[in-house]
Formats: C-alpha cells, structure tokens, sequence
C-alpha cells in the first residue's frame, strides 16, 4: 500500500503492523524519521518535484488530510486492478471552524468524488465531523479488474462487527 502525504506515518504503523508491505512518502525529513525499517520510505517534493513512482502501482492507496490538486490522476493511477483508494481531506466550509481556511487546499462539493473517475466508489461523503471540527470529503473506491467471471468480492462488515 502507499501512504500519500505520510507524515509522522500513522497509516504506514498501522498497515505494516498487519502484514502489509507498505510504501510511504512525505518531504518532511523529521517526520519520517522514525518509520526508518517499518516500511519503505521515500523522502520526496511531490507537489515540485518529480512523482516518485512512476510505473508503480498499488493495492492500496491512503491519502488523508492533504490535496494537491494537480496530483489527484496520478494517485488515482497509481490503484491497481482490484485495489482500493481511500482519500478524506478537508473540504469547503471549513474555513468556518479552523484551518485549513484556504481555498487552494479546500475540495469543493463534489471534487473529490469527480477526481475518483475510472474507479467505481463504493463510499462517499461530504459533510461535517463534530469531533474535532471540520468539514470533509471521503471516498472508498476500488479499481475493478478486466477479468470475466466471479466479480470481486469486497467483504461488508457492520460497525459492530469484530475484525
């Protein structure tokens, strides 16, 4: 899986911790640090400089809390055939309640679902989260594969299931 914007490496922590083999990438130095033999790090600019995986695709691609609009095909791309595109960032509205407050760095309604073009969604939200304050967008979609036959199957869980 690739951890767009990794951070301090949250979701690189969480997926190595099960088994995934994981791919992170972020221009903070600092922060990345410490993820050093948890998985595979990239330090790079990828807003200036070049993308650092071309050619490469992922089973799984997580993006939270950053947009980059010229970069949305490309991390749409980079999902494989039968994999999976989890985003969530901030969107319009939250300027109202705290930072980010500016547009640049602000989906507008619907953009996200928009970027997700050639995958199929399977989830998507707009709206407003309580705790802490913010407004978002989220979307869940998978790359779904060429091959005919048994269409994929993508386990639905209930929030009270254990798992």
């Amino acid at each position: 899986m690739l951890d767009v914007a990794c951070g301090s490496g949250r979701h690189v922590r969480w997926f190595a911790g099960r088994g995934c083999r994981v791919t992170g990438v972020d221009r903070d130095t600092e922060a990345t640090a410490a993820l050093a033999g948890v998985a595979e790090i990239v330090v790079a600019d990828i807003e200036a400089g070049p993308w650092p995986f071309a050619g490469r695709r992922y089973d799984a691609v997580i993006v939270t809390n950053y947009l980059w609009r010229a970069l949305l095909p490309t991390i749409v791309a980079s999902v494989a055939d039968g994999g999976v595109l989890l985003y969530e960032t901030f969107a319009i509205g939250n300027e109202t309640v705290g930072r980010p407050a500016n547009p640049k760095f602000l989906l507008q309604p619907g953009e996200l679902l928009a970027a997700s073009r050639g995958l199929r969604v399977v989830a998507y939200e707009d709206g407003w989260l309580e705790a802490p304050p913010r407004y978002v967008q989220r979307v869940a979609a998978v790359r779904e594969t060429a091959a005919r036959g048994t269409p994929p199957r993508y386990p639905l869980r209930s929030p009270g299931d254990a798992g």
